[in-house]
């Protein structure tokens, strides 16, 4: 197989365990919402889902170090740093567009979200493969 194509199926293939990881983190954070919620009885829904992101940027990064990059050499504190980091700026870069959008451009934020979402998911991968876990 020549080398161009070795990469792309590499690239492939984590791409795919990236959407997957997503995915299983996003669960694991809306179903400890849910649960912070209705079982828990937690008053304030910004409290319940403020701990309930906790588990699923934790879900995030061990899917990330174990399944998606397969980067088990690294510093785990070194990588935990670095992607904490990295989530915190891009949840900065998300509010910022939503701000622009919807509050300064007056925009459909639900539009907003999904390009803001779509933004936030290719700035993560990109950095997570080159930055945290390379």
């Amino acid at each position: 197989m020549p080398p161009a194509a070795m990469v792309s199926n590499a690239l492939g293939g984590q791409a795919l365990r990236y959407v997957i990881n997503g995915l299983v983190a996003t669960a694991v954070h809306y179903g400890v919402l849910r649960f912070n919620i209705e079982v828990l009885h937690i008053p304030l829904a910004a409290a319940a889902n403020a701990l309930a992101a906790v588990f699923g940027i934790t879900v995030s990064f061990l899917g990330s170090r174990y399944f998606v990059f397969r980067s088990r050499e690294g510093s785990l504190a070194r990588q935990g740093s670095l992607f904490l980091l990295i989530y915190g700026s891009i949840a900065l870069l998300h509010a910022l567009v939503m701000y622009l959008w919807a509050d300064r451009w007056g925009l459909d934020y639900r539009i907003g979200f999904v390009l803001a979402t779509a933004m936030q998911m290719a700035v993560s991968f990109v950095a997570n493969k080159f930055l945290v876990f390379k």
